[in-house]
């Protein structure tokens, strides 16, 4: 029989499929996270308990391929391969506050949603992770850190992790457990490009994580599909209709991000929609989203798209805010090494 990885359970579910107690399950997870063996005695648990977690269990581990740090801004960009050969990438992204760290995590090796202004969207769907494999990557960039600490988690690396959420959920259910790598579950943010039913689960299953979307297009229809197919199945209304859901359900302001085009996305009719589109919100749900405009990051090959221009960029923002849509602009770091929004394609 094969064993779990132990990185991907939690003291209640480590306790559940073993029999043993929970103290003792505690005090095994806490040793696994914070990288103290447990292939021999832990300290406080019963001989009884370590059996049945040797029968059961094993700490595998991913390879670091390559590791990068951007000249221009503190990100660094890990490139991991698999057990079985697959090659996925992370990022580590520092906060405003000095020692606090984001993770940028993968929940798929590639992705089937294909949207046009994503290098991943063009590897197509591999797999699935496991959640070990995600939990992980945050591990990775956790050993790195000399000073400070991993303050959140983003899952906006490869893959769209409502596609795969039963293992994004027994993931970040690891990351804010006490016991394991203990990150408040609110610092943690599910980014999604549309998937209606994933987003209903993740409010009623994990309540304090906060909701990200990736708009492409605010004018729906013809406009979005041609960026993000994945309006064909699920338009944007049926979309918002959830995340409005999500919003009621968790009291939560939804992170809506639009990356802009030039000539595609960025006029004003496009900015006039997406502020018609966050004020039915804020209406229905009873908090405003919280926008992002981000400028896009080139993809290389025959890439189709060019970064809007400052002064277009400054456009868009100031007719949405004319129109009641207030936003930022993200700062999206790491382009030189390819760790940037919208980059990721497991590049050595």
């Amino acid at each position: 029989m094969q064993r779990q990885a132990l990185q991907g359970v939690t003291p209640a579910v480590l306790a559940e499929r073993t029999g043993m107690p929970l103290p003792d399950a505690r005090k095994i997870v806490s040793a696994v996270h914070r990288d103290r063996p447990v292939d021999g005695p832990v300290p406080g648990v019963r001989r009884a308990s370590l059996d049945a977690l040797r029968a059961l269990f094993e700490v595998p581990s991913l390879a670091v391929e390559s590791e990068q740090a951007s000249e221009v801004d503190p990100f660094r960009k890990l490139v991991v391969r698999t057990g079985d050969g697959e090659l996925i990438e992370t990022v580590r992204i520092p906060l405003e506050k000095a020692g606090r760290f984001s993770v940028c995590v993968s929940s798929q090796v590639g992705c089937a949603l294909a949207c046009a202004f994503c290098a991943t969207g063009r590897l197509g769907l591999r797999r699935n992770l496991e959640a070990w494999e995600i939990v992980e990557q945050v591990r990775l960039v956790r050993r790195g850190i000399t000073e400070g600490r991993v303050h959140g988690v983003v899952f906006q690396g490869m893959g769209e992790p409502l596609a795969n959420l039963d293992r994004v959920l027994e993931a970040i259910a690891v990351m804010s457990d006490p016991s394991a790598l203990a990150i408040d579950a609110r610092a943690i943010t599910v980014c999604t490009s549309g998937l209606p039913s994933g987003i209903r689960r993740l409010a009623s299953e994990a309540p304090r994580v906060r909701l990200g979307l990736s708009l492409g297009s605010a004018l729906g229809g013809g406009a979005r599909r041609s960026l993000m197919p994945i309006d064909r199945a699920h338009p944007l209304s049926e979309v918002i209709d959830a995340a409005v859901e999500h919003a009621r359900a968790t009291g939560h302001a939804p992170l809506w991000a639009i990356t802009l085009l030039d000539g595609v996305n960025d006029g004003d009719d496009d900015a006039r929609a997406l502020a018609r589109l966050a004020r039915d919100f804020a209406e229905r749900a009873g908090v405003r989203p919280r926008i992002s405009v981000i400028p896009y990051n080139a993809i290389g090959g025959d890439d189709p798209f060019r970064r809007a221009s400052a002064a277009r960029e400054t456009a868009f923002r100031d007719t949405a805010r004319e129109h009641g849509a207030f936003t930022h602009r993200r700062y999206s770091g790491g382009a030189d090494v390819a760790a940037a929004c919208g980059q990721l394609a497991a590049r050595r």
